[in-house]
């Protein structure tokens, strides 16, 4: 066991899974709590066009991530609030799109990925040192954005119209909070992938939530049992040689089928 510490990418996986778990503890107790898990999907798999624009024109395929994941965040986030109707149509389109596109320039592209599927499944054993420089400056401003306007994100969270009537500006905290969220999203793909982004994002808050009401609890208790899953599911795909965002997702899932069971919040 020590032995696996000693190695360089192995100490880089755990740091990297430990800065994703702090910004998907927090942002995925907001996605659980308002409710957008398909807005968060939409912008996840959008985020693989700039993957693929990254290859084509060669520069890190994360920093594609990242800029196309905020043109998305914003994009469905405008669409949601001016066409409520068609929402799920302009999702579905903007989904496809980013996919379509990242396969295109792939495909362009001239040289071989051999790290795309890490992309699509997540490779957290694959992180590299300048990987984690982006987590912690992403985290950096997660951590600031919500330490500054946590009572915002609290009020549009749980009563959008009150909010309103209180004068807050719901519709920039709104796309705000896609900002971040497109922001956490890039901070998982080396994890668990764009396929498996949305259940880490999901799952341990809404097994959080069957035990606590408030909010900053659900956020607190979720980076630690995020950490718990991302190391305990990386030493399990590590030793039995099986995919690791795989492993993590399944190692969730069944922690999220006993809180079903033994929750003391169950209606």
């Amino acid at each position: 066991m020590i032995e696996i510490l000693k190695l360089e990418f192995f100490r880089n996986a755990i740091i990297g899974g430990i800065l994703a778990s702090i910004a998907c503890g927090i942002i995925g107790t907001y996605i659980v709590s308002k409710r957008i898990v398909f807005i968060t999907g939409g912008i996840s798999h959008a985020c693989f066009g700039g993957i693929g624009i990254g290859y084509f024109l060669n520069f890190n395929p994360l920093i594609g991530a990242l800029l196309f994941g905020i043109f998305s965040s914003l994009l469905i986030g405008t669409a949601s609030l001016k066409a409520k109707e068609k929402e799920d149509t302009i999702i579905g389109v903007l989904w496809a799109f980013g996919m379509s596109i990242g396969i295109l320039f792939i495909s362009l592209s001239k040289k071989y990925a051999p790290d795309l599927l890490s992309y699509l499944f997540g490779s957290i054993l694959t992180i590299t040192s300048t990987d984690i420089k982006l987590m912690i400056f992403l985290d950096f401003i997660i951590l600031i954005s919500v330490f500054i306007f946590y009572k915002e994100f609290l009020a549009i969270s749980f009563d959008e119209e009150f909010s309103k009537v209180r004068g807050l500006n719901v519709d920039f905290f709104y796309l705000f909070l896609l900002f971040l969220v497109s922001l956490t999203i890039v901070l998982l793909l080396r994890i668990v992938g764009i396929i498996l982004v949305i259940s880490l994002l999901t799952i341990p808050s809404a097994i959080i939530s069957q035990f606590f009401y408030k909010l900053n609890k659900i956020m607190i208790f979720s980076i630690f049992i995020i950490i718990f899953f991302i190391i305990t599911g990386l030493f399990i795909s590590y030793f039995l040689n099986i995919p690791s965002g795989a492993t993590i997702i399944l190692l969730a899932s069944f922690f999220y089928l006993i809180s079903l069971s033994i929750s003391p919040l169950k209606s």
